[in-house]
């Protein structure tokens, strides 16, 4: 089953299975957050403010709207 990334706690993560917004995707994808990628959500910014996510040991920061439309399926930890 496929959660978004603000359905994670910091901590968590899992594999990046799909995206729901094809713009959005776009933008992703020429950071490097691909399908199949590792992330893991370090820190959530307080109000909404924004994910810090590891993406296969990649520091990258997106905000709230951006993070809803990133699926993960989890890690079985």
């Amino acid at each position: 089953m496929a959660n978004s990334v603000t359905q994670l706690k910091a901590g968590h993560g899992g594999r990046i299975s799909h995206f729901t917004d094809e713009r959005i995707a776009g933008k992703l994808m020429t950071m490097g957050v691909l399908p199949g990628s590792r992330l893991r959500v370090v820190r959530i910014s307080p109000f909404n403010g924004g994910y810090y996510l590891k993406v296969d040991g990649m520091s990258i920061v997106v905000r709230n709207d951006e993070a809803s439309n990133i699926m993960t399926t989890l890690d079985a930890e």
